[in-house]
């Protein structure tokens, strides 16, 4: 251990300890690795009518089951393991996280996928064993969970290819929109549930990363969640270029201490603030940029444009994090129920934190599950994307 002069502990290299998850059902059984079960040998790609069946058991609508049935049969055009050769490159999605991620044609299929490629000084016997551990998400097939294509290394970098989603993740959209909506980011929160429920249920994984750029959308207003801790060995190796993803880690996590899905849940409420109001609230904007934001100030006043507080250095963020009250939603603004959502993700004890179960069944989900919101319409126009045909 070391220590900042903010006496902020955290590890060396990585402050990711064995996460606690929490036993949620009988058949639940308590992983020995930190990310989940070790794969079974007969993960891979499984036949669709085995992985159709299993489909039946999942809390989705038909239209999502079919989708995920016509995802499967493109992927099962794809014969054999993935390659260097087999893409052609058409251009660049973005960059983070120690990776890039580039929009490619598989050569073969004509399929287009999302390419993240990870740079890795790693041992060969640990790029097999990522390799090895990722094939499990061949198994996470859900509405919710970004469809999994393969992974391969190849020069010196892990490949890791999966569903294209057209209109990209929420950190862009974000940037774009200035603000999300409540109606759309009620959506959005119901969708981000059921997969981190998903995930946890079905495979006892916890995500370990929940922030805006990790959420995807589509034009046909499709919420997927992707970057998902599978391979303890991946996050090992990319321990250090996790800077980014700190400031949306619980103050549990970054103290060093064991963490469990609670964790996913403040990262989940600190992401909703922030594209609730439009910047990251660590340290909260004062009311003169709240008031420029959401257009209350008054005549006389700077039309200056919101100002972002002072960066922060980074031990000065996480301790901020660990030793000032959490982030809140601006009072008057939204939904009262929307305000004690995000208060119940926010609690710095996670003894006292929402869980995934007492989340989905907060009113300020149910509502926005029965409300009629047309996402893919709000994406489309803010992204300035054409929406899908209907055929």
């Amino acid at each position: 251990m070391s220590k900042n002069k903010l006496n902020l502990t955290l590890p060396p290299g990585s402050i990711d300890q064995t996460p606690n998850l929490t036993p949620t059902s009988s058949t639940y059984e308590e992983p020995s690795q930190p990310v989940g079960p070790a794969p079974a040998p007969s993960v891979g790609k499984r036949p669709i009518d085995h992985i159709t069946a299993q489909l039946e058991e999942l809390d989705m609508d038909d239209i999502q089951r079919k989708r995920i049935e016509v995802f499967l049969v493109q992927k099962e055009k794809i014969s054999g393991e993935l390659s260097d050769d087999d893409f052609e490159k058409l251009g660049e999605l973005g960059s983070g996280n120690g990776g890039v991620v580039n929009k490619v044609r598989h050569k073969s299929t004509g399929l287009i996928m999302a390419r993240k490629l990870i740079h890795l000084e790693v041992k060969p016997a640990i790029k097999k064993q990522i390799i090895r551990e990722l094939k499990i998400l061949h198994d996470c097939n859900f509405a919710h969970i970004v469809g999994f294509y393969g992974a391969f290394y190849s020069d010196g970098e892990i490949s890791i290819c999966i569903e294209y989603m057209d209109a990209g993740s929420l950190d862009l959209i974000l940037k774009k929109a200035g603000r999300i909506p409540e109606n759309i980011l009620g959506k959005i929160t119901s969708a981000v549930l059921k997969g981190l429920s998903y995930l946890r249920d079905k495979h006892a994984i916890m995500h370990r990363d929940v922030k805006p750029s990790n959420i995807l959308v589509n034009s046909s207003g499709e919420i997927k969640i992707c970057d998902f801790g599978v391979s303890g060995q991946l996050i090992d190796s990319m321990a250090n270029s996790f800077v980014g993803t700190r400031s949306y880690m619980s103050p549990e996590r970054l103290q060093g201490t064991h963490y469990s899905v609670q964790s996913d849940i403040y990262s989940l409420g600190l992401s909703l603030v922030e594209m609730a109001i439009g910047m990251y609230p660590i340290p909260p904007p004062d009311a003169k940029t709240l008031a420029v934001i959401f257009g209350q100030s008054k005549e006389g006043d700077s039309p200056d444009s919101p100002k972002a507080p002072r960066p922060m250095a980074i031990f000065e963020l996480l301790d901020y994090i660990v030793n000032e009250p959490p982030p809140k939603l601006p009072s008057g603004i939204f939904s009262s129920e929307f305000e004690d959502f995000v208060d119940r993700c926010l609690r710095k004890n996670p003894d006292e934190r929402a869980d995934l179960k007492t989340l989905m069944n907060h009113p300020w989900i149910k509502k926005w599950e029965t409300e009629d919101v047309n996402v893919a319409e709000w994406v489309c126009q803010t992204m300035e994307i054409q929406p899908p045909s209907k055929s």
